[in-house]
């Protein structure tokens, strides 16, 4: 099986080395855009050619088709659904006004993708200066957003809970001329609870498939909707189902994904996109085939046991910052409440390399800008992490899946998944904040003993992991100014560096008791978002199997938090309980069948 994946891979790697040979050589001016904002692109955001999944859409986009598009992350999706509208936008005659309303409305499922799409479209627009950009979402001022749709804006970036806000309550919002709808990161929407809240304004704004745009400007064209979405499942082909109307297909690779044999596609530039296509529904599921993750993207695991993760977590993070100056990290954790023990922790934490008694020679352990980013901080603080964090050389972001999807952090080296993704997909979105648009990078996913299955699952899906040196690194720090000897430890926890890293964080956050009750609140978090793993994950992160204890070692608690532990304790307790009644009830079953 092994050598069959390693096969496919080394074949996929060669059918990308010849795709990206050929669409180098084209530019986007020969896929159909305006000479001026394919200087916009060069300029402004630095293509100098399109990539793979931008040169197979533009030119479908363009046609006016509705749309289906299925590739990795990082492959420069955004500007292939927003170049095609800024060249329709730019060419009418007469010119559009901001009083005409919104033409194209883009749906994000999160507040930071929202901003990253705007300040994308406003680099774009900044020679198309009466094309008006805006955006409307959770955490803004109402009356400021109502105000911003009263003047008019011509493409619209909004969160669907937000935008159906709008659309009921501002009545001076004008949407008549609408003429696209673009689902970003589509999966994501749904898989937040967004369903009701989509099919409602597809309804309020008529764009189910075969209904017509209103009288306006556009009213000569018809409607065109775009999907994206990094994988396929069924709740995306139900909305594909409603919204699209004979789409085309692209990025889905018939070597690893076989469509309903009527859905054809488009995967070339010499593709004739005006060929009626046959219209199935039946879409692939990313859950059943492979994962689509760039060729360049290193990937690799560490198995940890439970009460050493956190040691071994910074002393990653130690080498990684000490090897590279220039060096960017983003670290997922399952919950808000992790997020923020480990952010202040990484944040503050202090050691003597050379004595654990010298107070004097303390410094901080990590030496790097530390930021974080989850959904229950202010709007405003989520804003400034996200552009600081854009800006900075070096820095580690630890956040929850808030950041996961869709945004662009530049030269982010690193991904680690310190906690495993709460189901299958969320694994390909986490990854692909690293190595996009071509450049390299690498991922760590952690994994406890109890919890190996999760590489075989993986497996499936085409990703294979290989072992990251643990070991090497742990030797390589020289404990209190000493290197270690050349030894053959009996475990990863009796490790002396391991030893007294998690000696020490212990004695750090017993005598703080501020960050010992964000360890406490995390612990208990944490086990409840591990009793929440979706779908075949279930069946590896089994709650039953944890060692609580070990647990709170993880936080670098020496006690275990009592309200959790007898809380699950009484689970057990009742489990067995009924276990037992229902064993003495088949037995008396059983007795009374004999004597009868």
């Amino acid at each position: 099986m092994k050598k069959t994946q390693k096969a496919n891979k080394e074949k996929e790697g060669r059918t990308q080395t010849k795709e990206s040979e050929i669409f180098a050589s084209c530019s986007f001016s020969s896929l159909g855009l305006h000479s001026t904002l394919s200087d916009q692109l060069r300029e402004r955001l630095g293509f100098e050619a399109p990539t793979i999944v931008q040169a197979q859409a533009i030119p479908v986009i363009l046609s006016g088709r509705h749309v289906l598009v299925n590739a990795e992350t990082g492959s420069g999706k955004t500007i292939a659904y927003l170049a095609p509208i800024i060249h329709y936008l730019q060419g009418y005659s007469p010119r559009i006004e901001r009083s005409d309303g919104t033409f194209a409305l883009v749906l994000v499922p999160t507040r930071e993708l929202c901003l990253q799409v705007y300040e994308i479209l406003q680099k774009l627009l900044h020679r198309f200066h009466w094309i008006v950009p805006g955006y409307v979402m959770g955490g803004e001022n109402r009356n400021k957003e109502k105000a911003r749709l009263r003047k008019g804006i011509s493409i619209l970036i909004a969160t669907p809970g937000r935008l159906l806000d709008h659309l009921k309550n501002t009545s001076s919002f004008t949407h008549t001329n609408m003429r696209w709808i673009i689902f970003d990161e589509a999966d994501r929407i749904l898989e937040l609870g967004f369903g009701k809240d989509i099919e409602e304004i597809l309804d309020l704004l008529g764009s189910r498939p075969n209904e017509s745009v209103g009288q306006g400007k556009s009213s000569e064209f018809q409607r065109q909707n775009l999907l994206l979405s990094a994988t396929l499942n069924e709740k995306v082909n139900h909305l594909a189902k409603i919204s699209l109307e004979n789409p085309v297909m692209i990025g889905l690779d018939n070597m690893k994904t076989q469509p309903d044999s009527s859905v054809n596609q488009t995967g070339s530039l010499g593709s004739d996109v005006d060929e009626d296509l046959d219209y199935s529904s039946n879409f692939v599921s990313s859950s059943s085939g492979d994962y689509k993750l760039p060729a360049q993207l290193v990937q690799r695991y560490v198995k940890v046991p439970c009460g050493s993760r956190l040691s071994v977590l910074l002393s990653i993070l130690k080498h990684l910052f000490e090897r590279e100056a220039s060096y960017k990290v983003v670290v997922f954790f399952s919950t808000c409440d992790a997020v923020d023990f480990h952010y202040t922790l990484l944040s503050e934490f202090q050691w003597s390399p050379y004595s654990q008694f010298d107070e004097e020679l303390k410094q901080m352990f990590l030496k790097c800008k530390t930021f974080r980013l989850h959904g229950n901080m202010k709007q405003e603080d989520r804003r400034t992490t996200f552009s600081a964090f854009k800006t900075e050389k070096s820095a580690l972001l630890v956040s929850t899946d808030v950041a996961a999807r869709g945004l662009d952090f530049p030269n982010v080296r690193c991904i680690i998944q310190y906690d495993s993704p709460g189901e299958a997909t969320e694994y390909v979105h986490r990854v692909g904040r690293t190595a996009r648009l071509g450049e390299r990078g690498e991922s760590l996913l952690f994994l406890q003993p109890i919890e190996a299955d999760y590489l075989q699952d993986l497996e499936k899906h085409g990703v294979s992991l290989a072992e990251y040196p643990l070991l090497k690194i742990l030797d390589s720090f020289p404990l209190h100014g000493q290197a270690h000897r050349a030894k053959k430890f009996v475990s990863l926890e009796s490790h002396p560096w391991v030893v007294s890293l998690q000696r020490e964080l212990e004695s750090y956050i017993s005598a703080e008791p501020k960050i010992k009750k964000l360890a406490k609140d995390a612990f208990c978090s944490w086990v409840r978002a591990y009793t929440a793993h979706r779908g075949d994950l279930k069946q590896i992160f089994m709650v039953k199997k944890l060692h609580l204890g070990h647990v709170a070692k993880s936080f670098a608690l020496r006690e275990q938090p009592s309200l959790v532990g007898k809380t699950f304790q009484n689970q057990t307790k009742k489990r067995k309980r009924d276990l037992k009644q229902r064993q003495k009830g088949i037995f008396k079953k059983r007795k009374v069948a004999s004597k009868t």
